[in-house]
């Protein structure tokens, strides 16, 4: 993996872990040799994450839309900020710049962007590996959901490891460097689904 599409908040939580975790994130794919693109933004996790990564050397690519430019405070030092026209081109931008998708805690604009990785992965629109990392078990109810999908019969066996979820980053990169892809629903035949 030569870059990774970070998905994180821009707010920043009263509890440190998580500021503390954004900064840990750049600053560790930084030293791997590993780029970000993330939602270009200066504040939260996503400032955190950004500035940790410059300041270990890292290549930081933004990607926010024209109307979050001023929202979200842009971030106007990164390696490269490209200002699109919506969230779509946004989301299709990470995918066309990354090798995988790694998310850290936010709120519904970071489940909005882990769920089209995962859900364009179990389509077929691109195989690279999506990764959650759990951190103080903040995503503990999602993991739990994700697998009750799976138990109900929403997701099919092929596609319930396409979620990698870890509690430390380095293990949870691992994992993603080695991840083999699943069968696609493109790939499938009609008695498949």
């Amino acid at each position: 993996m030569k870059r990774l599409a970070v998905y994180c908040g821009s707010a920043s939580p009263a509890d440190p872990i998580y500021i503390d975790t954004a900064r840990a994130v750049g600053r560790d794919l930084a030293e791997r040799g590993i780029g970000i693109v993330y939602g270009g933004g200066r504040l939260g996790l996503m400032g955190a994450v950004a500035d940790a990564a410059l300041e270990a050397g890292g290549e930081v690519i933004g990607v926010i839309p024209e109307a979050l430019v001023n929202a979200e405070v842009a971030h106007r030092e990164l390696t490269e900020l490209r200002v699109v026209q919506n969230m779509h081109e946004r989301k299709a931008l990470f995918t066309d710049l990354s090798d995988g998708f790694l998310t850290i805690p936010g709120g519904v604009g970071t489940m909005d962007e882990l769920w089209e990785a995962v859900s364009w992965s179990q389509l077929g629109y691109h195989e690279k590996p999506v990764g959650l990392l759990n951190v103080a078990a903040y995503f503990d109810h999602l993991v739990a959901f994700a697998a009750h999908m799976a138990e109900i019969g929403f997701v099919r066996p092929q596609h319930r490891n396409i979620l990698i979820v870890g509690d430390r980053l380095d293990s949870l990169l691992d994992r993603m460097e080695s991840y083999e892809p699943h069968q696609t629903i493109f790939r499938m035949k009609a008695e498949d689904l």
